[in-house]
């Protein structure tokens, strides 16, 4: 299955929560900190929002920092995304 987002929407897939400390302390899942890092699954064409001409900034394949409350979480064929508005993304990482 595929996600296409519609309007000013990017579907984000999250990257993995770092396990250990730099020192080397092993954290448990419960102590891990929910990643605000993903990469960018799919862009919606942009278009008119709010009486606005909204132009996508982002590509396929970026990695970005997003808000982090921000978007919607789905799961789907088993895998869990993030669905956001393009607003909600902080900066891209190069």
């Amino acid at each position: 299955m595929k996600l296409v987002p519609l309007s000013d929407r990017v579907v984000l897939k999250q990257l993995e929560a770092e396990e250990t400390t730099k020192s080397g302390i092993i954290l448990p899942d419960a102590a891990q900190e929910k990643p605000q890092q993903a990469e960018v699954i799919a862009v919606g064409p942009g278009g008119v929002v709010d009486g606005k001409e909204v132009k996508m900034q982002v590509k396929k394949g970026q990695k970005v920092i997003y808000s982090k409350y921000a978007g919607t979480e789905i799961k789907l064929d088993g895998e869990e995304f993030i669905i956001v508005k393009q607003n909600d993304i902080l900066a891209v990482v190069e």
